[in-house]
């Protein structure tokens, strides 16, 4: 064979290796070794507060009938229309990847008889969700959400405490948050207001404004033109009537409570006329979280300075997470009538912000004792001494596939281990071991019996 031949050859078969390659789908993403810790914070976060509120855990599975979402959401809501993960399996079932948190909930609510239990019943979900959507910052076609769903309470209350844990989440991560917050109403006087609504969009120009996506929800579902981002629908609807002036006497009472319950909490809020989610079951007190990204800069003559992008301000105030009350959905899914009220945190938003804040993430007080070895003999004993100190309590490190003692303390240090029990081939025929002080390098030949003591003695004093 000719040496360009070869080198042909060699071309050709470095070209079927990289089609072999596999990449991630867009808007997935893998979670590597240094994103994790973010991970483990943000949701130990979360479920430190759902148990600290009294609600309990529970799964639901990623795949349903994909009519449950078609159902409660509502077909012309987008994540339906639009976004949600659609397909035949081989049963020959119309199923949905799951899209949201709160239908599946409510189908495992009533399909486990839930309302025989002493209400209000408190759920506690973390788990993925899958939406075809265009990915964008801290938000992915895969997601995680953190959600809370209370169900049999009515009383204002019940969505002021949502509120409440939404906000310490946040506060205790060191975000600063602001609530928005609204009232839909219930389906008697949002009637009068969507009429109100159609009417003001009417008027002769409005509706030429309008982006395509807001020309369609004018026929299917006029709300959402409050909730729209492009510029030229907001500017229509700045003029455009507000829900909370058609409020009926009960919805109005109901809204008032949940205010003053947040202003006794000290909760900073933002009455938001234009906020109305984007799904169709919600009712009454609805709600996101937004960043607050610090004071506005001041001019010369001391007024704040206009913000200089529209798109610069889209981000600051992208939603955190969010909720609401929904009502008639339990009864809707064929249910017994049951208030309900809930929320989600995305986490990748969240982490998102306490990376652009560069707020530091605490190091974990309690002290790792690394376990290093040199030798065949020394690596046996020290496999046997981990499993005892594991199963003693000691939060225990090792490299047991490193053979060389300066690379295993290198681990040691990276781990930021605070003692090192180090043994090699002397140490076991003494029946000695050294111990290490990390932070300080000295060390000290102790028996091996008494390894137990040592440590304790050291790290109790320590707590000293």
């Amino acid at each position: 064979m000719s040496r360009k031949s070869k080198e042909e050859k060699d071309k050709k078969a470095e070209k079927r290796g990289k089609e072999r390659r596999y990449s991630r789908l867009r808007g997935m993403r893998d979670i590597l070794f240094d994103e994790y810790k973010y991970w483990e914070l943000v949701t130990r976060k979360a479920r430190d507060l759902a148990v600290l509120y009294g609600f309990q855990p529970i799964e639901t599975p990623a795949l349903e009938k994909a009519d449950l979402y078609e159902r409660s959401s509502g077909k012309n809501t987008d994540v339906v229309s639009k976004e949600m993960y659609t397909f035949t399996d081989k049963s020959g079932d119309r199923v949905a990847l799951r899209p949201e948190a709160t239908p599946g909930l409510v189908r495992a609510y009533i399909e486990h008889g839930m309302f025989n239990l002493p209400q209000p019943v408190k759920f506690f979900w973390l788990g993925s969700l899958f939406r075809h959507e265009k990915p964008q910052s801290g938000r992915y076609r895969q997601h995680t959400q953190f959600d809370l769903e209370m169900f049999g309470e009515a009383s204002p209350v019940a969505d002021a405490q949502m509120i409440l844990i939404a906000y310490n989440f946040f506060k205790e991560l060191q975000i600063k948050v602001q609530i928005q917050i609204n009232s839909l109403g219930c389906k008697e006087c949002r009637a009068d207001y969507i009429n109100k609504l159609i009417e003001f969009y009417k008027e002769r120009g409005k509706r030429a404004k309008l982006c395509i996506d807001c020309k369609k929800r004018f026929a299917t579902n006029p709300l959402r033109l409050l909730d729209c981002k492009e510029e030229e629908c907001a500017k229509v609807r700045e003029e455009a009537p507000q829900i909370v002036d058609f409020l009926c006497n009960d919805c109005r009472d109901h809204l008032i409570k949940v205010l003053e319950y947040l202003d006794e909490l000290d909760i900073p809020y933002n009455l938001n006329p234009f906020l109305v989610r984007g799904l169709d079951y919600y009712n009454r007190t609805v709600f996101e979280v937004t960043a607050v990204e610090g004071d506005e800069e001041e001019s010369e003559d001391g007024a704040p300075e206009k913000k200089k992008e529209t798109e610069e301000k889209d981000k600051r105030q992208a939603s955190l997470g969010g909720g609401g009350r929904y009502d008639r959905l339990v009864e809707a899914m064929g249910g017994r009538p049951t208030p309900a009220c809930g929320f989600g945190i995305g986490i990748e938003r969240v982490i998102l912000k306490i990376k652009e804040k560069n707020i530091p993430l605490k190091k974990d007080q309690e002290d790792f004792i690394f376990l290093a070895q040199l030798g065949e003999q020394a690596k046996r004993k020290m496999f046997i001494l981990f499993e005892e100190m594991r199963k003693a309590g000691y939060r225990v490190r090792q490299a047991f596939t490193k053979d060389s003692l300066k690379v295993q303390l290198e681990e040691a240090n990276r781990l930021g281990a605070k003692y090192s029990l180090i043994l090699g081939q002397k140490e076991l025929i003494d029946g000695t071991i050294i111990i290490r002080d990390m932070e300080s390098g000295t060390q000290e030949m102790i028996d091996y019996k008494k390894i137990g003591a040592e440590l304790n003695r050291r790290l109790e004093s320590k707590d000293e």
